[in-house]
C-alpha cells in the first residue's frame, strides 16, 4: 500500500442497494475541478485500504464522472485518475474473469467483456489522455465506467445469477448488522 495514504482520510464505500449506485453519474464541469482534486487522494486512500483496484466517485457517494484505478503491477503503485473517461474503441475480442466490486463486498462472478478497449479521459492534471487497455486492466476501466453509468458487475449476469448474488449480500449484510448489536 502507497505511503501517501497514512495521513489521508478514506471515505465510506456505499453499498448495494444506495440509489447512486444505480444512477448515470454528471460529466464534470470546469465548476467540479476542484472538489475532484480534493476527492482523488481520499478516493485511492480508500481504494487502498479497502483493498481494490479501482473505485468510482458513486461508491464514495459522489455523482461526478470520475474513478481511480491501480492494479499496482509489481507491488508498486501506478495511479490512473480517469475523469470524463469514455470508451472510444473495443475489440471484437472478449474475455471473461471473475470481478467484484467494493460496493458487493464479498460476492464475485464472472463477467464478460471486450477484451482491448481505448479509453479518452482526462487526467487529475486537466491534460487530455488515452489509454489503450487489455487484460485486467482493460477490466477493471470497463467496470468503473460501468460503475459512472449506473451499471453495476451483477448486471452482466443472468437475472437468476444477480438475484442469488444480491440476496446473500443482502443476507451477509444483516447477520453483519445483527452482530454488531
Amino acid at each position: 500500500m502507497p505511503d501517501m495514504t497514512a495521513t489521508v482520510e478514506s471515505l465510506p464505500i456505499l453499498l448495494v442497494p444506495e440509489p447512486i449506485l444505480k444512477a448515470r453519474s454528471r460529466s464534470v464541469g470546469a465548476a467540479d475541478v476542484e472538489r475532484v482534486r480534493g476527492l482523488v487522494p481520499r478516493m485511492f486512500a480508500t481504494m487502498y485500504r479497502a483493498p481494490g483496484i479501482g473505485l468510482a466517485a458513486p461508491q464514495v457517494g459522489v455523482g461526478l464522472r470520475f474513478a481511480v484505478v491501480d492494479l499496482m503491477p509489481d507491488d508498486k503503485p501506478a495511479p490512473i485518475v480517469l475523469i470524463n473517461p469514455e470508451v472510444i474503441a473495443r475489440s471484437d475480442e472478449q474475455a471473461t474473469r471473475e470481478e467484484g466490486c467494493l460496493s458487493l463486498p464479498g460476492q464475485y462472478a464472472d463477467v464478460t467483456r471486450p477484451a482491448r478497449v481505448t479509453v479518452r479521459y482526462t487526467d487529475a492534471e486537466g491534460a487530455r489522455r488515452q489509454i489503450d487497455a487489455e487484460g485486467l486492466l482493460a477490466a477493471c476501466i470497463q467496470h468503473e465506467i460501468d460503475h459512472l453509468d449506473g451499471i453495476l458487475f451483477v448486471d452482466h449476469l443472468s437475472a437468476l445469477k444477480r438475484n442469488m448474488i444480491l440476496r446473500r449480500l443482502a443476507k451477509e449484510l444483516r447477520q453483519k448488522r445483527a452482530e454488531a448489536m
